[in-house]
């Protein structure tokens, strides 16, 4: 990521002093650099803005896209137009934008497959850390580990007792083979050093199915999608994998407060720029996305879809990803996860 070049901009450009150089000192050198880029964000942005959405129309990446396009574009006065391009596990709609210039006009929503992909495609067309920049992580949601009543473990630490009695016999779902799910599942059974058989579907739906339905012994899934089926009985929330308790689901406690001391696993969406789009326009865009965010009608939906504010400045974003990225490609090599 452009972390370095884009910090020494930043700190310039956060001085008023460059903002109101004389015509005189914008003529010499970095300092005329300078002045070039706070002159572009002054116009940015003059036309529509392209928010590239690799997941399919519904679910919850385009719904994010869909709720902060209407108060970014009248904080800006111009449109946020989304372009969904789903498919090959987002690497259609992540292609989409490094074919586009790096001027602030195109973003892409991101989710934890954007760290993942770079470790289990033996080819992309596009080189993660050398062709992105980080903007800002929007919100995130924790993950919870869910049992079918059946499952004699009534806690976390029950079901770890259980899996080390029967190693390789219990069965976990998740939505995707490298979804946020798998990674969080994959890393308690590492911190628990228990071994159980991992089971994919073709989304959150069919995983939650397939726990009601006793045809797995746990799933590890969102917590919206599993809350109603726990609340009502017809699932066993154990634990969830976020630092604090889900809104959703107070009672249920952490796994880090369970005896995994630090763990923490979330599902997130994020927005990434072209790398070289210039620090000012890179800002700009941050604040308006946390300012969509903010705004009433954007809490009302983040309620809903049981997200939580998870916003970063795009230096600390940055580095999040990169740790992202070391965390998960240590799993899955570990686990030889590959999609081709």
């Amino acid at each position: 990521m452009q972390i370095g070049r884009r910090g020494l901009v930043r700190l310039v450009l956060g001085s008023s002093l460059v903002l109101n150089l004389s015509l005189d000192v914008c003529l010499l050198g970095l300092a005329g650099f300078i002045c070039s880029i706070s002159v572009q964000a002054q116009d940015y942005p003059n036309r529509p803005i392209r928010l590239i959405v690799p997941y399919p129309p519904g679910g919850a990446g385009d719904t994010m896209a869909r709720t902060i396009a209407p108060p970014m574009a009248r904080a800006l006065g111009q449109n946020i137009l989304i372009e969904s391009r789903p498919g090959a596990n987002t690497v259609i709609g992540t292609e989409l934008l490094v074919r586009a210039p790096a001027n602030g006009y195109s973003a892409l929503v991101i989710a934890p497959s954007f760290t993942v992909n770079p470790f289990v495609h033996s080819k992309l067309p596009y080189d993660t850390p050398r062709d992105f920049s980080g903007v800002t992580r929007m919100v995130y949601n924790p993950l919870i580990i869910c049992a079918h009543p059946t499952l004699p473990a009534k806690n976390i630490q029950e079901l770890v007792q259980l899996a080390k009695k029967r190693p390789g016999e219990l069965t976990w779902g998740v939505s995707s083979i490298i979804g946020g799910g798998r990674i969080a599942g994959e890393l308690f059974a590492e911190a628990a050093k228990i071994r159980m058989i991992n089971v994919p579907f073709g989304g959150g739906g069919p995983a939650v199915t397939a726990v009601l339905g006793g045809h797995t012994s746990l799933i590890v899934g969102n917590v919206l999608e599993c809350a109603h089926h726990a609340q009502s009985g017809r699932l066993r929330a154990l634990a969830v994998t976020s630092p604090q308790r889900a809104s959703m689901l107070p009672q249920v406690p952490t796994v880090a407060e369970s005896g995994w001391s630090g763990f923490e696993a979330l599902n997130w969406f994020s927005i990434v720029v072209r790398a070289g789009t210039p620090g000012a326009l890179i800002e700009r865009l941050a604040f308006e996305v946390g300012r969509a965010l903010q705004s009433a009608e954007s809490a009302a939906v983040l309620a809903k879809q049981g997200f939580s504010l998870g916003l970063m400045s795009p230096s600390d974003f940055d580095e999040y990803l990169i740790k992202e990225m070391q965390r998960n490609s240590a799993i899955v090599k570990k686990l030889n996860l590959k999609l081709d």
